[in-house]
């Protein structure tokens, strides 16, 4: 069996023959579909420069404007050429005229002949992904968007202050239940045939054609309804900047490129000679096997979006006008709150309390009750362990009980399962050091015995409820002192992560942590977290954690009391 190789081109079109002429000569059939706004002059010669190869096929249709119809009818059109002139298709995979092969074409063939039944296709329930910009995310298939965004930006805006004021709404055909993802797909001759063939397809094609960016929801919708298995996953690095605005990357980008192990990258600066030199020439000796994993560099995006929209500490500029506080601190000294440890190290507020000699409570804000040290049901200055009292001025609460401990550093726990009114106070307050693990909540639910789906809608309310809280904490506005870690960064190096916290809380004469506290088992971990996103709640959070731990011979298995179906 053979990939098929689906091109969606507009410009750069000596890019775009040069790879084609890649993935031909490895044996991939390659569709290619040229945007119609491309002049005819070019698209002749650039389908006369590949006609001298059997298995390529080029042509022009329609008009592929971002955000547009016009792309998922390009795709359906080139795939269907691609499954019936080349019958031993076994997988077909979306690019563009900018993406790059970065691993060997036989790894590809070869990682897809192992995974014959796999739909890779990042697909997630709606109700459980930020990743929407712009405003529109039920939106986008509730109303509709016969205007371009781009090039009818007015004609648009009014047409949906127009539909929000009528309250139009539009009804999903079928038992269609709308995903998102990437658009840059690899389905399975069988998932592709059955989406192409559905007896439905014109009803759903009408429906999506009014749907704005349906090239990020089409193929991502209907793979729920055909596919066998979908990995929640894309085999394309796509990375895109905090705006919405896709990277571009440049030869200085290369050793990167080499870390993320994805098959393919976009999107590629066409000048960046050394990036094509470098990946259309690796010999087929360098097979690595290994799997694609595009987040293994999401912490250095995260960190270039920070740096980008946040600045350097202490560095001023004009889109940064700094803007003082009107109060002088909250709180009267300093105390620390540390969300995620209590899930990650075991009995982590006793360890804490024996290396530091401070006071460490549990969850003060749990729902069900105030969580002090040694279970008091009273602290000092007669504060309540009653949830009652402290939630009628949570903020006050807080103030009396670093008055009323003077002189003793306050510890305490926190998360996205307690009451988040405080999150605003704990932001402001410059006296507080607030460290972070995020995603660390799902460890707990790994472990639940619970049914899949209430696991699944646990893990999204606690997603956006700590996304949220992040926001917050990164916020312009925030006086705390933050740390933040993903659970895969902390778990890398916890000793180093855990040295400056007890240091700076430490009452004792200070000596380095000679070896980290007890951590939980993880046992398991990876493979819930795969089924999460094959659920389609993708646990963004968490970072690069393994997703294939549990592996026999390179093939996933899955434990029965873990399998969510």
């Amino acid at each position: 069996m053979s990939v098929g190789i689906i091109m969606l081109v507009h410009t750069a079109l000596d890019r775009a023959e040069q790879v084609a002429r890649h993935w031909a000569s490895h044996g991939c059939p390659v569709v290619i579909h040229a945007d119609k706004l491309v002049p005819q002059d070019e698209y002749q010669k650039f389908a006369a420069s590949l006609s001298n190869l059997q298995n390529v096929r080029v042509f022009r249709k329609f008009s592929c404007e971002w955000g547009t119809w016009g792309l998922v009818a390009a795709s359906q059109a080139a795939s269907e050429i691609a499954l019936s002139e080349f019958p031993d298709i076994g997988h077909v995979y979306l690019t563009s005229g900018a993406c790059l092969p970065l691993r060997p074409v036989e790894e590809l063939v070869d990682y897809l002949a192992g995974h014959a039944d796999v739909d890779f296709i990042e697909s997630a329930s709606i109700c459980d992904v930020p990743w929407t910009i712009g405003g529109l995310d039920t939106e986008r298939f509730s109303l509709f968007f016969p205007f371009s965004w781009k090039q009818q930006r007015y004609l648009f805006d009014r047409s949906v202050d127009v539909q929000r004021l009528l309250r139009i709404k539009r009804k999903v055909p079928g038992n269609l239940t709308p995903h998102l993802g990437s658009q840059w797909w690899c389905l399975t001759r069988n998932t592709m045939t059955k989406v192409l063939a559905d007896p439905n397809r014109t009803k759903y094609d009408r429906y999506f054609s009014k749907v704005w960016i349906p090239d990020e929801s089409y193929f991502q919708t209907l793979s729920r309804l055909h596919s066998r298995h979908i990995e929640s996953r894309s085999l394309t690095l796509a990375k895109f900047d905090f705006q919405g605005k896709p990277h571009v990357f440049y030869d200085d980008h290369l050793p990167l490129l080499h870390r993320s192990d994805c098959f393919v990258a976009r999107k590629i600066w066409p000048y960046a000679d050394k990036l094509y030199q470098e990946f259309l020439n690796r010999p087929t000796s360098q097979l690595r096997r290994a799997e694609p994993i595009p987040q293994k560099i999401d912490r250095i995006f995260d960190k270039a979006v920070e740096r980008r929209t946040r600045g350097r500490p202490g560095l001023l500029m004009q889109s940064r006008f700094p803007k003082k506080g009107w109060e002088n601190n909250i709180t009267n000294s300093e105390y620390s709150v540390f969300e995620g440890f209590d899930q990650v190290i075991e009995d982590f507020p006793a360890w804490l309390a024996s290396v530091t000699k401070a006071r460490v409570h549990g969850h003060l804000f749990a729902c069900d009750r105030v969580e002090f040290d040694d279970g008091q049901t009273v602290f000092d200055g007669c504060l309540s362990n009653q949830p009652g009292l402290r939630d009628y001025a949570p903020k006050d609460f807080l103030l009396n009980l670093v008055w009323n401990t003077q002189g003793e550093h306050q510890c305490f726990q926190f998360g996205p399962q307690d009451k988040q009114k405080i999150s605003q106070t704990l932001v402001q307050d410059a006296n507080a050091r607030i460290s972070v693990i995020t995603g660390a909540w799902a460890i707990a639910l790994s472990k639940s015995t619970e049914p899949a789906e209430i696991i699944r809608k646990r893990a999204a309310s606690f997603q956006r409820i700590e996304k949220a809280h992040i926001e917050l904490l990164r916020s312009s506005k925030t006086k705390a002192k933050v740390k933040i870690w993903s659970l895969a960064e902390f778990l890398e190096a916890p000793v180093e992560h855990l040295q400056p916290i007890v240091k700076t809380i430490s009452k004792l004469p200070h000596s380095p942590l000679t070896e980290a506290p007890k951590l939980t088992d993880l046992s398991g971990f990876g493979t819930f977290l795969q089924q999460l996103k094959n659920m389609g709640m993708p646990p963004y959070l968490i970072g690069d954690f393994p997703i294939a731990e549990d592996t026999k011979d390179g093939v996933r298995t899955y434990r029965k009391s873990r399998v969510m179906r």
